[in-house]
């Protein structure tokens, strides 16, 4: 057996986490733990996400498990989650979406051009926050998804928190080039950071095949028109892409500060052949239109569907 104390191992089979005989679990809790520690108990944790990772073995069903609370955890440099099969789960109240209190956040100080790079495959993340605030003097974003098959639930992935990242039409929130990603209750994008350029919020490139978003949300602030909520840039083959019950949703404005709604919500300059699915109820709000190309989205509302999914605000 590794070092799994059998209340741990029970409490990951509720949550779905798998196991294998040699598992092992390290806590990481910003507020008290030391990378001195052992982290295997939570009156020993360690301090840093590097060091749970780096204890961690590859194809093993190692778990990491941030403690959440009123300390984010500040990556000193960004990480490359390299290792198949090892999880990262948050401890802290399930809070849909946006929100959550296990946090991973860049800071101006540390200037990261990302937090961190899910390289992996077959990983587990769940109930984390990643929070992108530096001013770095480059396109950045929060996190990159370049593994595949990788499952990513409840989690906030929030880029271009400073004015001066918002500001540049390279950034992003969450960077996709990983094949056959499911994202399930997921928030994408940053509504508190009013974008001042033509940026996105979800930016696919390369070998992005068969990814799903399922009752997820992309949101953004922006004054720019021209902006985006998902970009496939002209590298990506997506083959085939859905979103099932995802809310598209852009501010007009944010807290009396004045906003400017999006054009269309996807950037699709993608050139193979493939479709982009929208199940369910996949509501436009702040948003005129679906698409600058619409020949591959494919929605059920009868034609012609010129003003589907686009809310509007009631009559009295």
């Amino acid at each position: 057996m590794g070092l799994f104390p059998q209340a741990a191992s029970e409490y990951l089979a509720l949550i779905g986490i798998p196991r294998g005989p040699y598992s092992n679990v390290y806590i990481v809790d910003p507020a008290n733990g030391s990378d001195s520690n052992p982290g295997t108990t939570f009156q020993a944790p360690l301090l840093t996400l590097a060091a749970a990772y780096a204890k961690c073995t590859t194809n093993q069903n190692d778990v990491v498990l941030l403690v959440g609370g009123p300390t984010a955890l500040n990556p000193a440099a960004a990480i490359a989650w390299a290792k198949d099969y090892t999880h990262l789960i948050g401890l802290s109240a399930d809070l849909p979406g946006v929100g959550q209190r296990c946090r991973v956040v860049g800071t101006a100080a540390l200037d990261l051009s990302y937090l961190i790079d899910f390289q992996g495959d077959g990983c587990i993340v769940r109930n984390v926050q990643f929070f992108q605030g530096n001013d770095a003097a480059a396109d950045s974003g929060a996190v990159i998804v370049s593994g595949d098959r990788n499952l990513f639930e409840n989690c906030f992935f929030a880029g271009m928190g400073h004015a001066t990242a918002a500001a540049r039409a390279g950034s992003w929130s969450l960077k996709l080039t990983g094949a056959e990603n499911a994202f399930k209750r997921c928030s994408i994008g940053l509504a508190s950071m009013a974008r001042t350029a033509a940026n996105t919020e979800l930016w696919m490139t390369g070998e992005c095949n068969r990814n799903k978003f399922i009752d997820c949300e992309f949101i953004s602030w922006s004054v720019t028109a021209g902006k985006f909520l998902v970009k496939l840039d002209a590298s990506a083959v997506p083959y085939t892409l859905q979103f099932e019950n995802c809310l598209f949703n852009n501010l007009n404005s944010n807290n009396g500060a004045s906003g400017t709604a999006l054009s269309n919500a996807i950037s699709d300059a993608a050139t193979p052949m493939h479709h982009i699915i929208l199940r369910g109820d996949c509501p436009l709000v702040g948003v005129t239109g679906w698409a600058d190309t619409v020949t591959y989205v494919y929605g059920a509302a009868p034609a012609p569907a010129a003003g589907y999914g686009v809310s509007v605000n009631p009559t009295t």
